[in-house]
């Protein structure tokens, strides 16, 4: 993941130069985020849509063979086949760009290593010097090596300054990027749980909203009208409340990539659905039906 997250952060560091604000660049980051996951996005709606394409086939077969399950694996099967589809064909592109969005938080949630590429030995010299300091609450500390802790006191403490001279980038380089964190008044490398019942609410409560909402809504639009499962609607809930918690307790800048991440994702789900949703899959599976029936009876025509 670090390997990754450090590839991103080049990405990640090419945005902010480009605006010199670490918000917008999350952004800009984000939607090219996506359009790298695009190819593998498509796969997936592909492999949703056509499973629940085959959700009212399924149970006539299971209806008919109820009690003879051999006859009913061989018939799902032949079911497949028939269809063009894989029972597994969801798996790897649900693995593979989730391993690519842990790649891309790493990137966010470690700026100092992965988008400025500082090395990990003034890091962690900063971070010694951090924890050493009485009086502040550095909690994320132990969770994020320190780093979006270490921008927020940046400008404070000329020993944590200290630590990263002679580096890649200068002090006055390094103290505009942590002044980029700044979006019209509301600081991302400030944690909400440090700030009680304050405007930094909005980014737990927007991660669990968006996130529920952009489910539902993608979910209903995929199941085709088939009543969701009892463990599909409690991860509906389970997931954005973890995250909730999550953007709850460390920096909002990770909060705050987690809500741009689920509202484009949201927006590319109703495209790709427009596209391949099962009821535009169902007519062009007839179209290719009807053209292969129409193919074998010319060539019946033919032979005669």
């Amino acid at each position: 993941m670090e390997i990754i997250g450090s590839l991103f952060g080049y990405v990640l560091w090419f945005a902010y130069e480009l605006v010199h604000s670490y918000a917008l660049a999350i952004i800009i980051f984000t939607v090219i985020a996506k359009l790298v996951l695009f190819p593998a996005s498509v796969k997936q709606q592909k492999s949703m849509a056509g499973n629940a394409r085959m959700q009212k086939k399924m149970a006539a077969l299971r209806e008919k063979y109820a009690n003879n399950k051999e006859k009913l694996n061989e018939e799902t099967q032949k079911l497949y086949s028939q269809e063009g589809m894989n029972p597994y064909g969801g798996c790897l592109t649900s693995i593979v760009p989730m391993f690519i969005m842990l790649g891309v938080f790493y990137a966010v949630a470690y700026p100092l290593t992965n988008t400025l590429h500082i090395s990990k030995d003034m890091v962690a010299s900063a971070k010694d010097v951090l924890v050493s300091i009485p009086g502040l609450n550095v909690g994320t500390t132990a969770m994020y090596g320190g780093q979006i802790d270490i921008l927020k006191y940046f400008g404070s403490f000329e020993s944590i300054q200290a630590c990263f001279e002679g580096g890649k980038h200068s002090i006055a380089e390094i103290g505009e990027f942590c002044s980029s964190f700044n979006l019209t008044g509301f600081n991302l490398l400030e944690t909400p749980s440090q700030h009680g019942f304050s405007v930094y609410l909005l980014i737990p409560v927007l991660c669990f909203v968006t996130s529920v909402g952009s489910q539902y809504f993608i979910q209903k639009l995929n199941s085709n009208g088939a009543p969701q499962q009892g463990c599909m609607k409690l991860m509906i809930l389970a997931l954005p409340l973890f995250s909730a918690y999550i953007a709850y307790t460390v920096p909002s800048a990770v909060g705050f990539y987690w809500i741009c991440s689920t509202v484009l994702g949201f927006v590319q789900s109703l495209i790709m659905h427009y596209f391949f949703g099962p009821d535009m899959m169902i007519a062009r599976g007839e179209a290719a039906r009807v053209a292969l029936l129409e193919q074998e009876e010319a060539r019946v025509q033919e032979v005669r």
